[in-house]
Parts: structure tokens; C-alpha cells; sequence
């Protein structure tokens, strides 16, 4: 068992939101962590400043093979071989019921474009990383999903199907990946208080949502990010292929 603090966890897309709650997340139980952004430059530093040394910043487009293998590189000669990866990225989008693409409106660009990071940036980075875990005998693999895919309350169609592709990956990935020491698991969440990508929904929604639960109230990215931590932790050591969902009880999975 290897322990949080002696771990180095890579976050994909976690320069702002619930990417940065991850990585605050990590630092706090003594990790070195490797914050991955795209653009999020200035938000980065200034995370990675917060954090300490133990943790550093990493440019890289997740849905580009080379660049995924320059940074897993570039993270394994600053703060060592990834053991963890949180693939958190997600391509521009904004959770507004409103301006959502209904049935009729939605092309299949829209769908890709949230496929081609969220399936095509796991790939890119198990491609990356497997070699190391292979030659450790040990990985941890968290890829971040949405309730969504259990309960459409918003047909937000494009993103939806995005993550439904992820965790059929995430699955199968645990079924090969396991011989290899590797675990491979989803924490997904529902409507989270707040992030950019939440910032356009409106507060009545917040509030509709919150009455839903059994605990009444929105889960916050922070809360989400202990559960991350749990399957990173050694006490996840048996558990794999599995998808916990994460928003105070609005769905029962």
C-alpha cells in the first residue's frame, strides 16, 4: 500500500473548478501534485503557488497523443512517475437548460468535441502512463463522470453522451488494466455549487436541485474531491471498474 503522501497525482484540467478542488484535495493529505491546464495559464500559477513546492504546473491539450506524453514525461523528471491520474478535463461548456442543443438542434461536432476529451484524453493519457504503472505494478486511474447518466433531469445530450462513453472505458479499462496493479474507477457528480461550467445555471435550479436530495443542499466541488481522494487512497486497494456517484442522494446507483 502505498500511501497519499507519497504518491504523485496528475489532474487534468484542474487549473480552475472542480479540477483545482482535486489538486487542493491531494495537496492537503502531503501529495506531489502535477496540475494540468489549457488555457487556464494564470489560474495554474497561482494554484500552484498556494499549494506549495511540491506541487507544479503542466501546459498539454488532452485530446493531443504527443502533447499527454510530453507532460507525463515532463512530470515524471519534476515531482516523479504519476501513480495517480484524475482525468478531469472538459471541453468548453456551459450548464444553461436554456441555450442547451435539443434533439434537433444537436450535430454530431458537439458530441465529438465532448467525446474526443473525455474518451480521447483517457486514452492519451493511459497510452502515456501505462508503461510506468506496468513497470510499478501500481496505478491509480479516477476519470470524472455525471449523474446524468443515470438520471437526464437536463437532456443536456452532447455532454451526457460523453460521459456514458467514459464509463464504459472506465470499465473495460479496469478489466485490463488490473492484472497491471492499476485500479480504474468514476466519481460522478451531479449540479455542483459552483464552477465556470455552473456559473450560467440559474439559482432556482440550484434550489430545485438541493430539494431533491436527502440532504438537501448541493454538493460542492470540494466535497467531490474527498471522494476522488478515497479511491487514490489505499484504502480503495480492491476496488475497481466501479462509479460513485457523488450529490448528496439525488440518485440512488
Amino acid at each position: 500500500m502505498i500511501p497519499l503522501s507519497e504518491q504523485t497525482v496528475l489532474v487534468t484540467g484542474a487549473g480552475r473548478g472542480l479540477g483545482a478542488s482535486i489538486a487542493e484535495a491531494f495537496a492537503r493529505e502531503g501529495a506531489r501534485v502535477a496540475i494540468n491546464f489549457r488555457k487556464s495559464e494564470a489560474e495554474a500559477q497561482a494554484l500552484a503557488e498556494r499549494l506549495g513546492d511540491r506541487t507544479a504546473t503542466f501546459q498539454a491539450d488532452v485530446t493531443r497523443d504527443g502533447e499527454v506524453a510530453t507532460m507525463v514525461d515532463a512530470v515524471t523528471v519534476r515531482l516523479g512517475p504519476p501513480t495517480v491520474i484524475v482525468h478531469n478535463a472538459l471541453a468548453d461548456y456551459a450548464f444553461n437548460g436554456d441555450a442547451r442543443d435539443t434533439l434537433e438542434s444537436l450535430r454530431w461536432d458537439a458530441v465529438e468535441a465532448q467525446t474526443k476529451t473525455s474518451v480521447g484524453g483517457l486514452l492519451a493519457l493511459i497510452h502515456a502512463a501505462r508503461p510506468l504503472w506496468a513497470e510499478q505494478g501500481f496505478g491509480r486511474l479516477i476519470t470524472i463522470g455525471s449523474n446524468l447518466v443515470q438520471n437526464p433531469v437536463v437532456p443536456y445530450h452532447d455532454y451526457t453522451a460523453s460521459k456514458g462513453a467514459l464509463l464504459a472505458l472506465t470499465r473495460t479499462a479496469a478489466a485490463e488494466l488490473g492484472p497491471l496493479g492499476v485500479t480504474v474507477n468514476m466519481v460522478s457528480g451531479g449540479l455542483l455549487r459552483t464552477t465556470d461550467a455552473s456559473a450560467a445555471t440559474p439559482e432556482a435550479v440550484f434550489d430545485i436541485i438541493a430539494g431533491q436530495t436527502p440532504l438537501r443542499r448541493v454538493t460542492t466541488p470540494a466535497e467531490m474531491a474527498d471522494a476522488v481522494l478515497f479511491f487514490a487512497s489505499p484504502w480503495a486497494r480492491a476496488v475497481t471498474g466501479q462509479n460513485l456517484v457523488v450529490d448528496g442522494g439525488l440518485v440512488f446507483n
